[in-house]
């Protein structure tokens, strides 16, 4: 082995290959005293500490509580800009969609991020990536669609790529053109759909620039029967579909999503009964945003009766400039107790399995096991409790991935 983990206090971690659903989620296998062996990048070893292991580097855990690397499957990392005057505008009373209609909101961002170069964009979203590896995300999912147009999209994705050859965080790239309608388009949607479509869709296939599309389905932003296209001629370019559905208003997105064979869909704040339904019947994960429900003031989804539904759920932090500019998954894990009702080991599955799930990988990563990829956190607690309990404060000690030891400041 090339790296031995030992006195882990106690090893939590979520088990299999698929998305844990139901009272599976809760479901997480605890061992005592437990050790880890780690070859390769790869988990070699996992169970009880053994005085015969023998490793060639070896890592005192102290007693500590040490958890797979969290997964961020909802986020929207490259972008130009901030929106912190925003805030005075939502005290005052002004909603999400009126700041978008009078070109706020997404619309600002996107003449940011078309002003901004590549290089730029990258310089900064390598920096936020070391912030939310010090928080403990080993793999995050990251959209485009702050450029909506086929050079500035594009050029999104690319760095998005080259993050993935440079740094630490395993990234899952998602091209989301269908996230607004661009102002040079208000007059004329259906060109707008058409440009997706017919270019920058065959271009995003053409560079291998993404795995999944996305598209916002909602009030402002576009309908079922729109979204429908989309997603529709995505999967003819080889992408899988995935959807911001429900969040403002419960126009049919999540019915759309199950529809469509979406691997995800994500928000539903305002999903009710049938299309919690539908979410089950398709085995769709639910990517909840707890974070961006908490920064506008907002209802919070049915996390629990989605959980006892059937309906397998995951936790994100939706990172954005607008609606959750934070980095720090551990946030919403406590926030997916105090609103969503979710266990510890509830919510420890949907940071870690189930985000895997939900963007394709928990055959590799989400959980610790043999023969996984070796991401891991080893945190600055006893227990599973504790790191549900003392939110505000970043507990992590350590972060490994594959097999790559990151020492943390406990102060970041």
């Amino acid at each position: 082995m090339d790296l031995l983990l030992r006195n882990i206090g106690l090893l939590a971690t979520p088990t299999g290959n698929t998305a844990r659903k139901g009272d599976s989620q809760g479901q997480v296998t605890l061992i005592e005293n437990a050790a880890v062996g780690i070859e390769n990048g790869t988990f070699v070893y996992v169970g009880s500490s053994d005085e015969s292991l023998k490793g060639g580097k070896v890592i005192d855990c102290e007693c500590r509580l040490v958890t797979p690397g969290l997964v961020d499957a909802h986020t929207h990392l490259v972008f130009g800009g901030w929106r912190q005057k925003e805030t005075a505008r939502k005290l005052a009373g002004e909603s999400y969609l009126d700041i978008l209609k009078s070109g706020g909101g997404i619309l600002d961002t996107v003449r940011h991020t078309r002003a901004a170069t590549e290089a730029e964009l990258y310089e900064k979203s390598a920096a936020l990536l070391d912030i939310m590896l010090a928080h403990g995300t080993t793999t995050a999912e990251c959209k485009s669609g702050y450029g909506l147009n086929v050079e500035d999209e594009l050029k999104q994705l690319r760095v998005i790529k080259k993050l993935n050859k440079t740094g630490k965080v395993e990234l899952a790239p998602t091209f989301m053109g269908a996230h607004a309608i661009p102002s040079e388009f208000t007059d004329n949607r259906d060109a707008y759909i058409d440009l997706i479509c017919d270019e920058t869709l065959p271009a995003v296939q053409s560079e291998g620039l993404a795995d999944f599309c996305d598209v916002f389905c909602e009030t402002a932003a576009f309908t079922p029967e729109e979204s429908r296209r989309v997603l529709g001629k995505a999967v003819e370019y080889g992408l899988i579909p995935k959807a911001h559905v429900d969040e403002i208003d419960p126009i049919g997105g999540a019915e759309m999503a199950a529809e469509m064979g979406c691997i995800s869909a994500e928000h539903l704040i305002r999903t009710g009964g049938a299309g919690i339904r539908a979410l089950e019947k398709r085995g769709v994960v639910a990517c909840l945003l707890p974070a961006t429900s908490f920064c506008l003031g907002k209802g919070y989804a049915r996390a629990r009766d989605m959980i006892e539904a059937g309906v397998a759920v995951a936790i994100c932090t939706d990172f954005n400039p607008g609606s959750s500019p934070n980095l720090n998954l551990q946030f919403p894990m406590y926030l997916a107790g105090l609103k969503y009702r979710l266990t510890p080991a509830e919510a420890l599955t949907a940071v870690t399995l189930n985000g895997a799930a939900a963007i394709g990988r928990c055959n590799r990563a989400g959980s610790i096991e043999v023969g996984k990829q070796a991401d891991l956190v080893i945190w600055d607690a006893p227990d599973l409790d504790y790191i549900f309990y003392r939110y505000g404060t970043n507990l992590v000690r350590r972060v490994i991935k594959k097999g790559e030891v990151i020492e943390i400041n406990k102060y970041v």
